[in-house]
């Protein structure tokens, strides 16, 4: 699994090669990470030196504390990643809307049809993909145009399912 990590503003990419291997940023690691009495206090052995870090879900993300140091991480995989990309997260309430599969799949259910007037949020698509049923919703309120797929059909990464005006 690909998983991409933004901590003060610098992304790394990782992945997660086998249960003692991570790539990061392209270079290959021997890890080994555990809990410390199911306590928020992680242990991180990376290519033999041994780290202790304390991590706890906070408001703006993951809180990582490491040597005396507070980090704020965000993490998500790829899939997340491109769902978020796919709702796109800013969009002018003035512009054309044009959601895109974030992967290809197989549509579930489409339970707008074209005209109908939905809100930011709203549930435009079900895709499966990879056995997930993903929801693709509405990044703003408009009306539903130009709907281009049905239940049943298979769909590609990136081609336009809809509109929303």
């Amino acid at each position: 699994m690909k998983y991409v990590a933004t901590i003060s503003g610098h992304e790394y990419l990782i992945e997660i090669i086998d249960d003692h291997t991570v790539r990061l940023d392209g270079k290959n690691y021997t890890v080994d990470f555990d809990s410390l009495n199911d306590q928020p206090v992680y242990s991180l052995l990376l290519d033999g030196r041994s780290y202790e870090s304390y991590v706890y879900p906070g408001d703006e993300g993951l809180q990582v504390i490491l040597h005396g140091h507070q980090y704020i991480a965000n993490v998500e995989d790829e899939r997340e990643r491109r769902l978020r990309a796919a709702a796109g997260s800013k969009v002018s309430e003035n512009m054309v809307f044009h959601l895109k599969a974030p992967m290809p799949g197989l549509v579930v259910d489409v339970p707008v049809e074209d005209g109908q007037e939905i809100e930011a949020g709203d549930v435009l698509v079900i895709l499966e993909s990879m056995k997930m049923q993903n929801e693709l919703k509405s990044p703003r309120s408009g009306t539903v145009s130009r709907l281009r797929i049905s239940s049943g059909d298979r769909v590609e990464q990136r081609q336009t399912l809809l509109s929303v005006l």
